[in-house]
């Protein structure tokens, strides 16, 4: 009963040795002179003004996070665009258009309760 695991077992062992020995590697051979220019946060070029921990509007993620979202779901759908003609020649043309049709509206679904929670638009109006 417990044979089957012994291949995952092996599997994930041989991947942390693995990781561990890179990470070793890595501190064995990679060069260590630290000094303070070096230690400064890189922005861009600039010298870094003023503090690290500042706050950001959380509407910064929440469009990251839409923007992901659906370009997974698009990403998605180029495995049925690329099956789409072995099923019309099968005689499955209905189950591919339905197939393409529902995730398509599953879609345009999410879109809408974003759109009507008004979580496209940047500046977001206050309730008074």
């Amino acid at each position: 009963m417990y044979l089957h695991f012994g291949v995952p077992l092996a599997l994930t062992v041989f991947g942390v040795l693995l990781i561990a020995a890179m990470f070793g590697l890595q501190k064995l051979l990679s060069p260590n002179n630290p000094y303070q220019r070096k230690l400064t946060p890189y922005e861009c070029g600039e010298p870094p003004t003023g503090r690290a921990w500042i706050n950001f509007n959380v509407r910064f993620y929440l469009i990251a996070l839409i923007f992901v979202v659906f370009e997974v779901e698009v990403a998605f759908i180029y495995p049925i665009a690329a099956v789409y003609l072995n099923w019309v020649r099968s005689g499955q043309r209905l189950y591919a258009l339905a197939e393409i049709l529902i995730f398509l509206l599953i879609l345009f679904v999410g879109l809408i309760y974003v759109w009507v929670k008004h979580d496209l638009e940047w500046v977001k109006k206050v309730p008074e």
